[in-house]
């Protein structure tokens, strides 16, 4: 779906794909900045969602800046049942930044369930590990270790 957007609509998207202000008030804020009001921001934001035009949109943490300088992916083999379970305990971890289910279709690859473990020292992030490793279902794994970081940019579009 192909769509026009207003000056308005543009200055707010300009706005939002970039930081967001640091305040109490984002939304209150970025409409004081375009002429709007913050129930128009909300709802611009809300229907290109709906739209499918936006997936998602939420704050990204930069762990390093915060001394969470250590981080290891941790593939893990997890039944497809067991799943929400394995969620559940890896969202009480505050080690842990996010966990998903990606089941691979490749025979060599037996591991279906991901979490990002950061820590401040690379023991920290073991830790971590093996206190997930001992929570059931968890257990079987492998440490995806970061070579390099790339740079991570949001799409520009206005």
């Amino acid at each position: 779906m192909s769509r026009n957007f207003n000056e308005t609509e543009r200055a707010i998207l300009r706005i939002v794909q970039a930081d967001l202000p640091d305040s109490l008030t984002p939304y209150a804020d970025i409409a004081a900045q375009t002429g709007s009001s913050e129930n128009d921001v909300l709802a611009l934001l809300q229907q290109l969602k709906d739209e499918g035009a936006i997936r998602r949109f939420g704050a990204s943490i930069k762990h390093q800046r915060t001394g969470w300088n250590h981080n290891a992916m941790v593939a893990w083999k997890v039944e497809e049942d067991k799943v929400e379970e394995c969620g559940s305990i890896a969202a009480k971890n505050a080690h842990i930044s996010h966990a998903y289910y990606r089941p691979s279709p490749a025979e060599d690859w037996p591991y279906t369930f991901y979490t990002m473990i950061h820590g401040r020292s690379d023991q920290e992030c073991l830790d971590v590990v093996d206190q997930m490793a001992a929570s059931a279902p968890l257990g079987e794994h492998i440490i995806l270790r970061s070579l390099k970081e790339l740079k991570k940019i949001s799409m520009t579009y206005f």
